[in-house]
């Protein structure tokens, strides 16, 4: 039977968790973070331009329910087969089908492969030129992670989303759409749950919606004398039952697979940093699971030498003890034995400086073969002929046994492998190790690694695009852009939004960070909408950034409802402070639990003026037009740093505001001045002319001031930044 029969069609025996499969993206409940609003895989799905996937999670999470949802929602064909079940046989006939479907009705195909991984890599590699010629939309679903058990080949040319394990709310949500819904579930009874009885269901079922469907129906249909009574028939499930239909669940737990590195990964990190209390879980998670104690016991050697180290040289013999002991005495006593060895690992001093053999292995591996020092070679064969020996100072012969002298090649001298540390007996025995060698330490630098939840294949031409679309900005407001963005760290599959985009000097940086992301760019004119459509016009349809013409503030009554940002930025939202504080409020309710705001506001108040730069009565003329210009009348310019660090606290209480001088070269040509001189300086007692002649220098010295404000950003808590002053100096010409 296909898995994807229209769910009308499933018959009343089906078991609950079957039928309770969302049929469409609003059912489907869980896993945000690829199919929230905005999310890449929804955007795909929604518009049907779905690209070769793979999802990876573990079991209950919603693989085969989600391809079931593409089913519903694709116009294109969509079949299925199942690794277990099926080989190449039933591979070529789908392509073979799928051929015809293309040629003769135009029509793509969407195949569907649950746990691909079962494929061996003759069956996977199969698929592949079916895939790189556009025959088929390859939709695999795995629980094993598919950068080990799926060809590197596939890997490479689908996009991997990683499903979670569902939150205790997520289950929560999905019992109650179970008990309500009359067509499928139990919406034709009243069920109800004593305390604790719905809480007892969803905590055992572990992040399983599979588990947790499996219980509850066993728990509805066992609790009246004969299923079904009769329509509004009160169900109340009590704790003992709830307890009686999901038992203590298994430990997922594969000695084969990812639960198995993840789990032991767990452990070592724990007692590498010395951490005890995480140290025993993660013992205990292993051992009721079934590991084998010697495996344990083995990388518990391991990281003794590897991790302790020197600072604690007794603790390889202490972990040999224990193994010892284990093999004589087994389980469960052992088990005291294993625990007393993770105590000891996790609690004691710690150092990795026998690493320092892996970087003399690494100059072995990729330099030329130094020869051997004379002064260090085998005298006993040819000493006579070669001098083989010679010079060779016997250590114990010289006080304190020890005489200086040099042991490594003469290409290397000076090179450093060993670094002993401050910790425990490594400590005693650094000074005297530094004393005795002569060596200038290189600066070492730390590598750091993050999860994805999601992953899609390079694209060169993307990156050509934003390294474009970036190379065009003004220092100075490259100075600032840097500035606001600093120490951003944006998932790759997260929403963002600009308001006041114009030429999209705050938006191809975002994009860089979220590729999968849905990024949204609000403008003032359709001039400027064109602009950064003509920008993104080389990128994949579904990796543009969505572009509304509006005001900042009317931006937001055109959004999907439940659409969320983790960053809304944006550039002179408030510039007329008193009437556009309003948006403040707008964007916060927009923002995901942990969303950032970045803006940057220039002060005019706090700019440069004409008159600065004009010489003779003709300045002061100016000055006087100034006064009007820069009254508290006009809304531009009616306020200054504590009205603006007042109207932000109040929405953004932790938001960190930093005032930023800007200087640049600016030229102030004829048609500029002009310009001024028609919207502002008219009426100053000077004709244009002399307004054009009191400026006999027209490369001036511009000072501009930025206010710019982060929220959301781990500076800003606990940290008032307002009224802090930088400069930002440039030389760029306008």
């Amino acid at each position: 039977m296909n898995l994807f029969e229209d769910a009308a069609r499933t018959m009343p025996d089906e078991p609950l968790a079957a039928r309770m499969r969302p049929r469409t993206l609003d059912e489907y409940i869980g896993q945000e973070h690829i199919l929230g609003k905005g999310r890449l895989l929804r955007r795909a799905i929604q518009a049907d331009q779905l690209s070769s996937v793979i999802f990876y999670g573990p079991p209950g999470t919603g693989k085969t329910t989600l391809a079931r949802v593409i089913a519903n929602t694709t116009k294109s064909h969509f079949s299925t087969l199942n690794a277990v079940l099926s080989g190449v046989k039933e591979l070529r006939s789908e392509i073979d089908a799928a051929k015809e479907r293309r040629e003769v009705y135009g029509m793509r195909t969407i195949l569907f492969i649950d746990e691909v991984h079962r494929w061996n890599k003759s069956q996977q590699d199969a698929l592949l030129p079916w895939v790189e010629n556009g025959t088929f939309i390859l939709i695999g679903a795995t629980t094993e992670n598919p950068y080990f058990e799926v060809n590197a080949a596939l890997v490479s040319r689908s996009r991997i989303f990683q499903l979670r394990k569902l939150s205790d709310e997520n289950l929560h949500d999905i019992a109650m759409q179970a008990v309500h819904d009359r067509e499928r579930g139990y919406g034709r009874f009243r069920v109800t749950f004593e305390d604790g009885a719905l809480e007892h269901l969803v905590s055992v079922a572990n992040g399983d919606a599979r588990s947790l469907l499996n219980a509850l129906e066993l728990a509805v249909e066992t609790t009246p004398d004969s299923f079904p009574p009769p329509d509004g028939t009160e169900i109340v499930i009590s704790k003992e039952t709830a307890e009686e239909s999901i038992q203590k669940k298994a430990v997922l737990y594969d000695k084969e697979g990812d639960y198995h590195f993840d789990v032991i990964s767990a452990f070592i990190k724990s007692l590498r940093g010395s951490d005890p209390d995480a140290a025993l879980y993660w013992l205990a998670r292993m051992v009721a699971a079934g590991e084998d104690p010697r495996f344990i016991f083995r990388r518990m050697e391991i990281l003794a030498a590897e991790d302790v180290g020197m600072a604690d040289p007794y603790a390889v013999a202490v972990i040999e003890a224990d193994a010892s002991a284990f093999d004589r005495i087994g389980l469960p006593e052992g088990r005291f034995h294993l625990a007393h060895s993770a105590i000891y690992l996790s609690t004691a001093p710690k150092s990795n400086s026998a690493l320092g053999f892996f970087d003399a292995l690494a100059d072995v591996e990729k330099e030329k073969a130094e020869e051997v020092p004379n002064h260090l070679r085998d005298p006993s064969r040819d000493s006579k002929g070669f001098g083989h020996g010679e010079g060779y100072m016997y250590p114990h012969s010289y006080r304190d046994h020890w005489v200086a002298q040099q042991y490594l090649p003469t290409g290397l001298q000076g090179k450093v492998y060993y670094k002993p540390t401050d910790m425990g007996y490594e400590a005693a025995i650094k000074d005297e190790v530094m004393l005795r060698r002569e060596a200038q330490l290189e600066a070492v630098t730390e590598d750091l690694y993050k999860e994805n939840l999601t992953f899609s294949p390079g694209d060169r031409a993307r990156d050509k695009w934003v390294e474009r679309a970036l190379s065009g900005r003004s220092e100075s407001l490259l100075a600032l852009m840097r500035k606001l963005y600093s120490g951003l760290e944006l998932l790759r599959y997260e929403n963002v939004m600009v308001l006041n985009a114009s030429h999209g000097l705050l938006l191809w940086p975002l994009m860089k960070k979220n590729p999968e992301g849905y990024s949204l760019a609000v403008v003032r004119s359709e001039e400027q909408k064109e602009i950064i459509e003509h920008f993104s016009s080389s990128l994949d349809a579904l990796l543009r950034p969505s572009v509304i013409v509006s005001d900042p503030c009317g931006a937001f009554s055109h959004l999907e409802d439940g659409l969320m940002f983790s960053v809304i930025s944006g550039r002179n939202v408030l510039s007329r402070l008193e009437s556009d504080r309003k948006i403040l409020p707008l964007m916060k309710s927009r923002l995901e639990k942990d969303g950032k705001i970045a803006l940057l506001e220039s002060v005019p108040v706090l700019s440069s003026r004409l008159s600065d730069f004009a010489d003779g009565s003709a300045a002061d003329a100016m000055r006087e037009a100034e006064k009007r210009i820069y009254s508290e009348s006009n809304p531009l310019t009616a306020w200054r740093e504590k009205e603006l660090d007042e109207a932000v606290r109040e929405v953004f209480p932790d938001a960190a505001i930093t005032y930023e001088r800007e200087c640049e070269e600016r030229l102030l040509s004829d048609e500029a001045l002009r310009s001024f001189y028609r919207q502002s300086y008219s009426d100053c007692g000077l004709t244009e002319s002399e307004f054009l002649a009191a400026f006999p220098r027209r490369s001036v010295r511009w000072s501009n001031t930025v206010a710019v404000i982060r929220s959301g950003f781990v500076e800003a808590a606990g940290k008032d930044k307002s009224g802090e002053w930088g400069e930002v100096v440039r030389k760029t010409r306008q």
